[in-house]
């Protein structure tokens, strides 16, 4: 005797749902940006922190980066049905409303802020309200104008370890600013091998990412050494002032080194195999920095 078994019409449609809320704030995108913040408010704290405080951080700096990428979504929805990498997201497919969306990207920001304004303090909730800004209103809407898109992007891409530090110690100090531009220099081999890899994507959409009017060229490689080779002294400024121990810098270093290597393995070749590569350890790369960080905190 066969036996069907009935899906819940309710369970399907709400899992549908949140399946396409995970795509509207770019689920893992928005996790890996706040892994930055709550890694830095250990670092800012020793390392001992309380696991409360830890959450509503993660919680209010999950919320803020999940309303930027819902506006950005929003503002983008006509171009993302043009990309293949894209063109399956909720608005672009006619599976949500502009409205629901901007609905859910305020509720979003305003608690993200709110929480970050009232357990922490008002200087966290400020920047966290300038990431949001930026992200939506004026780096989204760079990305068709100008590669320069690129440079004001990494602003609000790099705020959210300063935001972590600013929510531990209530100021912004040599230490997480150093953090922070660590992070910036950081995005532009990562963002930039992504946009090697997807150019053709990008192109559909009259997104201009690269560097060079050439695209995949020589001069597009270099830009990647040229930023590592200022990310690796200011990725050793928390050493050198004594903030992290030396075992940790050991580690700080041969990342950036590792880095490198690879950044200069796609200036010889302009190989997109080169620039999947690149993208691979750029993605590794931050979260060992900053864990080398802690641990060498902590030490």
């Amino acid at each position: 005797m066969n036996t069907r078994i009935q899906t819940n019409p309710i369970t399907t449609l709400i899992r549908a749902k949140l399946a396409d809320y995970s795509q509207l704030v770019k689920l893992r995108l928005a996790g890996t940006v706040v892994f930055s913040s709550v890694i830095t408010f250990a670092i800012a704290n020793y390392g001992h922190v309380d696991l409360g405080y830890l959450l509503l951080l993660f919680l209010g700096g999950f919320l803020v980066t999940g309303s930027a990428n819902a506006l950005n979504e929003v503002f983008e929805k006509d171009l993302d049905k043009l990309m293949k990498r894209t063109e399956n997201r909720p608005l672009a497919t006619g599976r949500m409303s502009s409205t629901e969306a901007i609905l859910a990207a305020g509720i979003m920001g305003v608690a993200g802020i709110l929480i970050l304004g009232y357990f922490f303090n008002y200087l966290s909730a400020f920047l966290g309200a300038v990431s949001l800004f930026s992200y939506a209103f004026i780096y989204t809407p760079m990305k068709r104008l100008s590669p320069i898109a690129v440079f004001i992007g990494a602003i609000p891409g790099a705020m959210p370890p300063l935001i972590g530090w600013v929510a531990a110690t209530g100021e912004i100090s040599v230490i997480g600013l150093s953090i922070t531009m660590m992070q910036f220099l950081w995005q532009f081999p990562h963002f930039w091998s992504i946009a090697w890899v997807g150019e053709a994507d990008y192109k559909k959409a009259g997104f201009k990412l690269l560097p060079s009017e050439g695209g995949k060229d020589k001069f597009t490689a270099l830009q990647n050494i040229i930023y590592i080779s200022v990310l690796i002294p200011v990725s050793l400024i928390p050493v050198m002032m004594g903030w992290v121990h030396w075992i940790g810098g050991a580690v700080i270093l041969l990342a950036g080194v590792m880095f490198m290597l690879q950044a200069a393995q796609l200036f010889r070749t302009c190989e997109d195999a080169d620039a999947r590569k690149l993208m691979f350890v750029s993605i590794i790369y931050l979260p060992v920095v900053l864990m080398a960080m802690l641990i060498g905190r902590i030490g």
